[in-house]
């Protein structure tokens, strides 16, 4: 039997996942854009320089794909999203900045307000979407049921991606535990979770 390598102490976890968020945000830092999320949405900003007007741009968004950029030149970002979009919802706007540069937004409207998106194309070096905080996406924004939906598809997904139940689970867990103890005459050695 081979031996498996030992689980990370506390410390060493947290030192490679800082090791992995410096990856992460060097990744992400030589992109031609920058971009940020909601659990429903996405906006991404990409400098453009001052003399460009809107028409120069050739931006399309459809229910699947991105691509943006400046006419005649290589695209700024081009790809496929790693999921669908709501495109008569989705808008890009091209604004001028105070430094004299102008800055394209895109703004994503999620097809499903439930998922956290990787990368805004499939092309794209990802991120680790289960260390995304709650707060950065206005959890406390969301009517208090959503909310609580959010949480548990969170702790959820934290839970499956360590090897441990699922909430549903821990609860069926919890009241088969009782269960048994009511009825200690009953033989549970075969009883199996479904």
């Amino acid at each position: 039997m081979a031996d498996r390598p030992p689980s990370p102490t506390p410390e060493e976890r947290k030192k490679l996942d800082a090791e992995a968020k410096v990856k992460e945000l060097e990744e992400q830092s030589k992109l031609p854009y920058k971009w940020t999320q909601q659990i429903g949405d996405l906006d991404l900003t990409a400098p453009i320089p001052g003399n460009m007007k809107g028409r120069d741009l050739d931006v399309k968004i459809t229910k699947t794909t991105l691509k943006a950029g400046i006419k005649g030149q290589e695209p700024i970002i081009d790809g496929t999203l790693p999921h669908p979009i709501q495109p008569d919802e989705s808008t890009w706007t091209l604004e001028t900045l105070s430094s004299g540069g102008k800055e394209l937004n895109i703004h994503l409207d999620k097809a499903n307000k439930m998922e956290w998106w990787p990368h805004v194309v499939t092309s794209a070096p990802k991120i680790d979407t289960s260390k995304i905080q709650p707060e950065n996406s206005k959890l406390s924004d969301l009517d208090g049921e959503t909310r609580g939906m959010v949480e548990k598809m969170m702790y959820d997904q934290r839970q499956k991606e360590m090897g441990k139940p699922s909430s549903d689970e821990e609860k069926k867990m919890e009241m088969l535990k009782k269960f048994q103890a009511q009825h200690p005459e009953m033989d549970f050695s075969k009883a199996t979770m479904g």
